[in-house]
């Protein structure tokens, strides 16, 4: 049996593989444990591997390139066309195997240890930022009950609720006080755990050469530049700028038929965190284009006369997107506009 491609169905403890010889006929059909997956592929000769995106996908592909295989990752969407009649596990691999033979195939870079560890960071710090908005919402809405109306956003409820538990003249009752005294505890505990993370991420930031080179450029700060370190795990994996931008989903949606081009709003694919990272960060910029005279500026402020603040938003972050990809890519520095 001469095995050249297999296909791997990744899973927490059972795993399907699907393999084919050389002329890409099915030689090959098993479901192994995680210790046997492993024996099985150490002891094979050398050929290409195929998994789709998940949980797991980048510890096994280094794993498996450690005993030097060659490894394809494959995001799920490109998979799903290959698969035959009903889904299952043995179907899933056959559909990676195929995917993977494709000659246009687009295939996703594994990501580093370093890389994981900072995108761990990152996530753990949008858990956060969601509990603490739902905690906000909470509260708000306990208040409503009362009589007391507070404005959206942390920051006036981080205001108004000391006072609110302190002043008598309300209709708070005492046990009412005891609660949101506790919430209000919550809350700074909450406030204190993002502050201690953007802490890190700043530290991390200030060490790393790469980051200290996308701060230059305007609407970057140190937690989008290691969003965009932990996500893009090799810049030359993108043609150009312009496909780092697609990526990341910062491009027009096309619905052309017949000849005709037809463009739509942004596609929205990709990582969503960074590409909200990179649209809040330009709205920024936009807001203060106008009181500056530079080439860049003047094109922002034109762009937002022409097509409003959220869409010259999104067309900075676009350029952005393009001027990181030219800084990673080419090792370069950023220069700004004259």
């Amino acid at each position: 049996m001469s095995l050249t491609t297999l296909g791997i169905d990744i899973a927490k403890n059972v795993f399907h593989v699907h393999g084919r010889d050389a002329a890409g006929r099915p030689v090959f059909q098993k479901r192994f444990s995680r210790a046997a997956l492993i024996k099985f592929m150490a002891n094979l000769s050398r050929c290409r591997v195929g998994m789709e995106v998940c949980g797991g996908a980048n510890y096994w592909s280094r794993t498996l390139q450690a005993l030097g295989h060659e490894v394809r990752l494959i995001s799920p969407q490109f998979v799903k066309p290959y698969v035959k009649s009903n889904k299952n596990d043995f179907n899933d691999a056959e559909a990676i195997c195929e995917a993977v033979l494709r000659p246009t195939m687009r295939f996703v870079t594994p990501k580093t240890v370093a890389q994981q560890d900072l995108q761990n960071v990152h996530r753990i710090r949008r858990r956060l930022i969601g509990a603490r908005t739902a905690l906000v919402n909470q509260i708000r809405g306990l208040l409503a009950e009362y009589g007391v109306v507070v404005p959206k956003q942390v920051s006036p409820l981080r205001r108004a609720l000391p006072r609110l538990i302190e002043d008598l003249s309300n209709d708070l009752t005492p046990l009412a006080r005891t609660t949101f005294t506790t919430l209000y505890e919550e809350l700074r505990a909450a406030d204190a755990r993002v502050i201690a993370v953007d802490r890190e991420l700043k530290a991390h930031c200030a060490q790393d050469e790469r980051c200290q080179r996308l701060t230059a450029i305007e609407g970057i700060g140190p937690l989008t530049a290691t969003a965009i370190i932990a996500a893009v795990a090799d810049p030359r994996a993108f043609k150009n700028g312009r496909h780092l931008a697609a990526w990341l989903g910062l491009v027009p949606r096309q619905c052309s038929s017949g000849g005709k081009s037809r463009l739509l709003g942004i596609s929205k694919r990709g990582d969503r965190y960074v590409r909200t990272l990179l649209i809040h960060g330009a709205r920024a910029v936009v807001v203060r284009a106008g009181a500056k005279s530079d080439a860049r500026s003047r094109w922002i402020a034109e762009k937002r006369r022409q097509r409003g603040t959220n869409r010259a938003g999104v067309a900075v972050a676009n350029k952005n997107a393009r001027i990181i990809w030219a800084l990673l890519a080419h090792d370069t520095s950023y220069q700004q506009a004259a």
